[in-house]
């Protein structure tokens, strides 16, 4: 398989666990079992029970400015724009063969067609469908993977700075429209850690691309794992869907449109996860998270 070659490329290199490239022309979150499901698994049934739902305006519009737009290691290419599927998204799943994880990630997938309203996204009835393809590997050959994906000098890269246990990035074309995205998952880490990596590569491989430190609320911050979709990432991932935020938009073109697609999105979400408070400026806004 001849390597990827990138003209131009923006990198997001996290400290821990994730490694995501984006390009501005290639653009990069055992035996079979029955798999557990999200709520079954302690870890994410307690960040569950803990998990913080009531937001202001202004918390939720600087987590989706600060992962929508920009990237955190740049190379070169534009980074100042929105980038989005305008398409349906299909999703497959090749390398190793784990019936329990592909039922992991079909679930995973069909959560994320549930929670975001204008997405149009399942899994692909075969390769040539998909326009996401999700590589499941052995944690062992991880390595060889990302040489596969990435050259060896990129490779070589990763390696020395982090030791990634997922990876996932996506091409996009001179209107900033995401064309295909390619995932990496490591099967033998764990049910926690299949999950949390799931979701926050499938979610940045449609767009939201750049960590953030500063927001202490979402999965794209390096030093938060959830394991499951969680309420504020489903407000970033809406507002990026709606169609009135389009790709190639700015961010002073994004900031125009916001105040009336939050408003629809608030109220998408509240439905979706039987939320009663989901006001702007709602007192609990304030208060701090209780936890059990």
């Amino acid at each position: 398989m001849s390597l990827i070659r990138w003209p131009f490329c923006v990198l997001r290199i996290p400290t821990v666990r994730t490694f995501t490239v984006v390009l501005a022309g290639l653009a990069f979150a055992s035996a079979v079992l029955a798999p557990a499901a999200a709520g079954e698994i302690p870890a994410i049934a307690s960040r569950q029970r803990a998990e913080k739902k009531n937001f202001t305006d202004s918390e939720i519009i600087e987590g989706f400015l600060n992962t929508a737009f920009g990237a955190e290691y740049h190379l070169a290419g534009r980074v100042d724009r929105i980038r989005k599927y305008d398409v349906p998204v299909r999703v497959f799943a090749v390398g190793i063969d784990r019936a329990d994880r592909k039922v992991q990630l079909a679930r995973v997938v069909a959560d994320i067609g549930r929670r975001v309203r204008h997405l149009d996204i399942a899994m692909a009835s075969g390769n040539g469908e998909a326009n996401v393809v999700v590589d499941l590997v052995r944690d062992r050959d991880l390595s060889r993977t990302i040489t596969k994906f990435y050259g060896s000098e990129r490779a070589r890269e990763i390696r020395t700075s982090l030791d990634p246990q997922c990876l996932s990035g996506f091409r996009k074309n001179e209107r900033f429209e995401i064309e295909h995205s390619d995932v990496i998952l490591t099967v033998d880490s764990g049910d926690f850690v299949f999950l949390d990596c799931a979701y926050e590569e499938l979610l940045q491989s449609l767009g939201p691309i750049n960590d953030t430190s500063s927001v202490p609320w979402t999965m794209f911050n390096d030093e938060v794992s959830m394991g499951f979709f969680d309420v504020y990432d489903q407000y970033i991932l809406n507002l990026l869907y709606d169609p009135r935020i389009k790709a190639g938009m700015t961010v002073q073109e994004v900031k125009a449109v916001l105040p009336e697609v939050l408003a629809d999105v608030r109220a998408w979400v509240a439905k979706e996860n039987n939320l009663q408070n989901n006001l702007q400026n709602n007192p609990q806004n304030n208060l701090p998270e209780q936890r059990p």
